[in-house]
């Protein structure tokens, strides 16, 4: 256990993370309202996987190769979905899982023989955002913004292909900073935790919530020498049940 913090060490995670959040969010409101809870999980999936195979390349970790790759991956799959949502509506979770486990199970497959496999997938898995540099989030910082924009000013105007479009562009910028865990918490959890709150304040409480799980995680993290991705994901949960304890009470739901 460290007994004193230096609060350098986790300013550029903690700003990683609000840059994950700041598109998230929004993009988590409008999953939970569209019923395809696992998108994130497949589409970050199949963006780890368009770095696993830039890798065999031999390209730089965070060479313009992976990011290429992580991207076309990420539209690719995203065109598969809105393909799939467009032929069978009434499967989509279930494509969308079976999307999942395919682009899992290809990368495990992809790297059976590299002698590092285990740790290039725990890294993609659980991130590695306590080692994130300042310098990492000036490209994901330009690009969230430019999302968030898109999303406030079109909403529901941008149709099936352009959600899953603007989804991948997020997944595939932000899997790379926090990991697959993270993405699927952040998209997730905060709107959860705050569905049942109504207005103009629901997406402020939600943005709340993420950014204050991400802070206790990393301090806490830090302080006891514990698994950041990990840590984190707990402590968004624990805020987002405290905000829907504190909340208004569901709607009843309507017997027939």
């Amino acid at each position: 256990m460290n007994t004193a913090l230096d609060l350098s060490i986790i300013i550029a995670p903690l700003l990683a993370g609000l840059l994950v959040l700041l598109t998230h969010v929004p993009l988590g409101a409008q999953v939970l309202r569209r019923g395809i809870v696992f998108i994130d999980l497949a589409i970050a999936q199949i963006a780890a996987l368009g770095v696993i195979v830039a890798g065999l390349f031999a390209a730089e970790p965070e060479g313009w190769l992976v990011q290429l790759a992580a991207g076309l991956a990420a539209v690719l799959g995203a065109f598969l979905l809105t393909w799939t949502e467009r032929r069978w509506p009434d499967v989509q979770e279930a494509q969308i899982g079976a999307l999942f486990v395919l682009a899992a199970t290809g990368g495990l497959l992809l790297l059976a023989h590299n002698p590092h496999g285990g740790e290039h997938l725990h890294a993609l898995l659980a991130g590695q955002i306590l080692w994130v540099r300042p310098e990492q989030l000036i490209g994901p910082a330009v690009g969230g913004v430019c999302i968030l924009l898109a999303l406030l000013r079109c909403g529901d105007r941008l149709g099936r292909t352009g959600f899953y479009l603007v989804f991948a562009l997020a997944v595939t910028m932000s899997v790379q900073l926090v990991g697959i865990y993270l993405v699927f918490a952040s998209l997730i959890i905060p709107a959860l935790g705050t569905r049942n709150h109504t207005g103009r304040w629901r997406l402020p409480l939600a943005w709340l919530v993420g950014a204050a799980g991400y802070a206790i995680g990393l301090v806490l993290s830090t302080l006891f020498d514990l698994p950041s991705g990990a840590l984190i994901v707990w402590c968004v949960s624990a805020c987002a049940v405290l905000a829907y304890a504190l909340g208004p009470p569901p709607a009843p739901v309507s017997r027939s």
